[in-house]
């Protein structure tokens, strides 16, 4: 397989792929329902090699309290496959999602991630979760893989967006 890829927004008929590409992933990303990718296929970004999905990217715009204007945008269900990584994909991933987010001119981007020598190559910045207390919440909370969302191994980081 050689490095050539496009990035574009995912499609419906996308849906399957991506979660078979996220389930290949288990140990690194919270598994999404089929219904949940569906329902939010307008955020997801798709990479292919030809006619194969080599990786996906999605994002969320998360609550804030008080008047919208310090938004955060959490980076989501970033999978590459294995053959495909060090390639350029995944970065390419993250610049379109940062790319379509800009529009919103949210405050910063997060992602929490097992790869953090990755998102820092990408200008990320490692935070305390404590920092974060909206997305632990919000989507931590629910986590069945660790009791504690501050013991779990993941780094929370955010890249700051500069946008009002």
């Amino acid at each position: 397989m050689n490095a050539n890829f496009t990035i574009r927004p995912a499609r419906l008929k996308d849906a399957e792929k991506i979660y078979a590409l996220i389930h290949r992933h288990k140990e690194a990303l919270n598994q999404r329902p089929i219904s949940g990718i569906v329902q939010n296929i307008d955020r997801f970004f798709v990479a292919e090699n030809g006619a194969r999905m080599v990786g996906c990217a999605a994002y969320e715009i998360l609550p804030e309290f008080g008047a919208p204007i310090h938004a955060t945008v959490e980076i989501q269900s970033v999978a590459v496959l294995s053959s495909m990584r060090r390639k350029g994909v995944g970065k390419a991933l993250i610049k379109a999602v940062l790319g379509r987010i800009a529009q919103f001119r949210a405050a910063e981007a997060l992602v929490l991630t097992f790869a953090p020598e990755f998102f820092g190559s990408l200008g990320f910045r490692e935070i305390a979760k404590t920092e974060v207390m909206h997305k632990i919440y919000t989507g931590c909370i629910n986590c069945t893989r660790h009791a504690d969302p501050f013991t779990c191994p993941e780094k929370a980081m955010v890249l700051q967006l500069g946008q009002e």
